[in-house]
């Protein structure tokens, strides 16, 4: 999942902005979802895909904090994306005409009284989740009613990964069913698609060959990319380099540019195969299903060069392979210092600190070990996304039923 170009960001909405300049409500169900952070926001995404596969008509809107916008619209789908109304009568109630969501899914903290109020009068069912103990709303003068324990009643369910907040929340006098301490809110990963036949035709042909991916790869990152490959066969005599061009029109220039290295390199997209003599395999990032689960090793190009936006490294830490990166992580950086501390990823800036790594890591000892540890990240969430999926679909599975109920 990765990000599009700052140009094709979706545009924010203005808080101030007229019901008639929201885009139409799209048909069928809906759920609305807030992030209060980038990460959450990320991983809202993922669960929104995970949603539209069971249930291909539903629609995700998503806004977020002010200061989190604009930001990139995940791929593989197109939410609405935008700040909240203030939290006034008027404003919450002309959001709420207009989107009717089904279904809400609140991540974090800044709850808005009203909005929430609201939601809870019109039958929708509101999901807290990923709430920490200093995101909670504070309690009032001790003399005053507890208005943040009316507040957090709103929800249906309230999902905490915090020992604290679960604690907090259990002494606040809210029903015990309602509150469940889970894991963490993460961005696990759509794993991308491959043809088991082809999958093992190429671990055939591979034979004990090394083999390293570059992902994602930019015209501007080549000569990068080729010139750590040339140091590394120095070592590594039989090395393949598979070199995966992010956008299909680019597959021209960088076959121009691979015949003016002296490399043997064989034009996968042309119909060609690899045979003992081949160096570098050139393809495009539509085949990264099968290139991901032969490569043990991966950079993730598209983070070399100043002012790119990076991608998602889940998919190549769920497939089981190391992963090598640039400074210019974009809006991933989180992801990226999440696998880095667990010791599945590792920066690189330049040729010779590629060429390094790639030698380094060509023992096949240390790229299981950081492989292990990207599963052991991304599989972080998996508790907590099955259980989201699960109530939603009964929630909206009930609402179904009620409204076609005579």
């Amino acid at each position: 999942m990765g990000l599009p170009s700052p140009s094709t960001r979706a545009k924010p909405w203005r808080k101030s902005a007229a019901v008639d300049a929201w885009p139409p409500r799209p048909k069928g169900e809906l759920i609305w979802a807030h992030a209060t952070s980038t990460e959450r926001f990320f991983a809202l995404g993922d669960l929104g895909q995970r949603l539209k596969m069971m249930r291909p008509d539903l629609s995700l809107i998503l806004t977020c904090e002010p200061d989190l916008t604009p930001l990139p619209t995940p791929d593989g789908y197109d939410p609405v994306i935008g700040e909240l109304p203030a939290d006034q009568p008027a404003d919450v109630r002309s959001f709420l005409n207009h989107w009717r969501p089904d279904i809400c899914l609140w991540t974090g903290g800044n709850l808005r009284p009203v909005l929430m109020r609201a939601c809870s009068e019109r039958g929708i069912n509101a999901l807290l989740i990923d709430i920490e103990a200093d995101e909670l709303p504070a309690r009032g003068r001790r003399w005053l009613p507890d208005k943040s324990r009316k507040l957090l009643d709103k929800f249906s369910v309230i999902l905490t990964p915090s020992p604290a907040a679960f604690a907090q929340l259990r002494r606040s006098s809210l029903a015990a069913e309602k509150i469940t301490l889970t894991s963490r809110l993460r961005l696990s990963s759509t794993l991308p698609a491959y043809h088991e036949d082809e999958l093992s035709r190429m671990r055939g042909n591979l034979g004990s060959r090394q083999v390293w991916l570059s992902a994602h790869t930019r015209m501007g990152e080549i000569d990068t990319i080729i010139g750590a490959h040339r140091n590394a066969l120095r070592l590594l005599h039989r090395l393949l380099l598979v070199l995966s061009i992010e956008q299909y029109s680019d597959l021209d220039a960088a076959r121009d540019a691979l015949k003016d290295t002296g490399l043997r390199w064989a034009d996968w997209e042309a119909g060609e195969d690899l045979d003992d003599n081949t160096q570098v395999l050139l393809t495009c990032d539509e085949d990264l299903g099968l290139w991901f689960r032969v490569a043990p090793l991966s950079l993730l190009a598209g983070t070399l060069e100043a002012g790119a936006s990076g991608h998602n490294p889940m998919g190549a830490a769920a497939l089981g392979s190391a992963i090598l990166h640039g400074p210019h992580v974009g809006p991933h950086a989180p992801l990226y210092d999440r696998l880095t501390t667990a010791g599945a990823a590792q920066q690189v800036q330049g040729k010779d600190e590629l060429a390094v790594q790639i030698i380094q890591l060509s023992a096949p000892d240390k790229a299981a070990e950081m492989a292990v540890a990207g599963w052991q990240v991304v599989t972080e969430s998996a508790e907590l996304t099955d259980l989201l999926l699960d109530k939603i679909q009964d929630m909206l599975d009930l609402r179904e039923a009620r409204h076609a109920t005579p």
